[in-house]
């Protein structure tokens, strides 16, 4: 498990908001984040991650019984039972703990996928990921493909009959990966389903938080290689005229300065990026339902993070999980990195990774992009 510090004052004063009781105001402090078994599918390490399909199984919910809702359960769905349970466990929690689910939603198919399918990895990773194209297909921060935006649209209908036939909660918080074919899965699969919230909870139809409006978060982009595709090719304006509903993280720059096109994110590296995320949602989002719309490579990292088994998720795939998060004074675990409270802060912890021992000059092949990198480019560009 990989801990990172956080200023306790930010913390205690979440917690309070949360439980509504007075804890202990350490001056220091982290977050111990354990996935809680037993109500998904994708828990128990029978279930094959290959042949998965979420469609076909409630999202993976196991279908059980709760004793906070052994009087109402037939009158009451699967995920509305589960629901009232969080909710319990959150009003029974110290006030130092606190239970949130998590919706992680992989991409659907990219360009960058097709071209590794049609190349084979080998060849993927040791020359055509470092290109932005081959005259033909473009992946350089992919765009979704047809199979792609068809994979979003299930996930869309599969949401709309979810909300409809039971009462499944909608996500009150959405943050996604700032490159294309995630910011596209997340518009297409909750783009106009806020219109149903009414049948999940009538009284939140009118709050803001009923609203899909998704924060860009730089921290759930891809693990961060010298592949093209993990390049964010747009600038911070560009993506609000084409999603001038969604947020930008304060901070967020207009221009890409994490990819380099030299130097590879490592595991670690990844994780510790992710560990800051999960700091971040957890010490200032006081929603318990949250969508994440990523990679799966961050996937993978939050996974590790919060102590799930590995579960791959193929394109379009969605994985719920419900994770425990306890904020405990420093000196109950010794921290491998600093963690840091504020996005700029974090950002800033980022780069200087980048140009650490965290990354290193990737092997595969030789250590730079291929010579022809910019004309391909340059044809790209003066083609479209």
């Amino acid at each position: 498990m990989i801990w990172s510090s956080l200023t306790w004052t930010a913390l205690a004063a979440f917690c309070v908001g949360v439980s509504s009781r007075k804890i202990t105001p350490y001056t220091d402090g982290y977050i111990n984040y354990t996935t809680v078994p037993g109500y998904f599918l994708q828990d128990d390490p029978t279930t094959n991650a290959s042949t998965f399909n979420y469609t076909l199984t409630n999202f993976g919910l196991i279908n059980r019984t709760y004793e906070t809702t052994n009087n109402l359960a037939e009158s009451l769905t699967q995920w509305q039972q589960f629901k009232q349970h969080v909710e319990a466990m959150n009003a029974a929690a110290p006030p130092n703990t606190v239970y949130k689910v998590l919706f992680m939603g992989r991409h659907g198919e990219g360009y960058h996928n097709v071209a590794e399918s049609a190349f084979g990895t080998p060849a993927w990773n040791c020359y055509y990921a470092q290109l932005p194209g081959n005259g033909t297909l473009f992946w350089e921060d992919a765009q979704l493909t047809h199979t792609g935006i068809f994979q979003a649209e299930i996930a869309h209908n599969f949401w709309k009959n979810r909300i409809r036939i039971e009462k499944i909660p909608f996500p009150r918080s959405f943050y996604t990966s700032p490159l294309q074919r995630c910011l596209a899965t997340a518009n297409i699969t909750f783009g106009d389903l806020s219109d149903l919230l009414s049948l999940d909870s009538p009284s939140s139809s009118s709050s803001s938080s009923s609203v899909f409006q998704p924060t860009i978060k730089d921290l759930l982009r891809e693990k961060i290689s010298i592949h093209t595709c993990d390049h964010r090719n747009s600038t911070a304006t560009s993506l609000l005229q084409i999603y001038p509903h969604f947020l930008l993280e304060p901070g967020f720059s207009e221009f890409d300065h994490l990819w380099n096109g030299l130097t590879a994110e490592s595991d670690t590296a990844h994780s510790i990026r992710m560990q800051n995320f999960l700091d971040d949602i957890f010490s200032h989002d006081e929603h318990t339902w949250i969508s994440l719309t990523s990679h799966s490579g961050t996937i993978a990292a939050i996974l590790r993070v919060i102590g799930h088994q590995g579960f791959r998720l193929a394109t379009g795939g969605v994985l719920p999980v419900l994770v425990r998060g306890e904020f405990l004074p420093s000196s109950s675990s010794s921290c491998i990195e600093d963690g840091a409270t504020s996005v700029t802060t974090m950002m800033t912890t980022m780069t200087s990774m980048v140009e650490s021992s965290y990354y290193t000059t990737s092997t595969w092949c030789h250590n730079g992009p291929p010579v022809c990198y910019e004309a391909i480019r340059e044809q790209h560009v003066t083609s479209t």
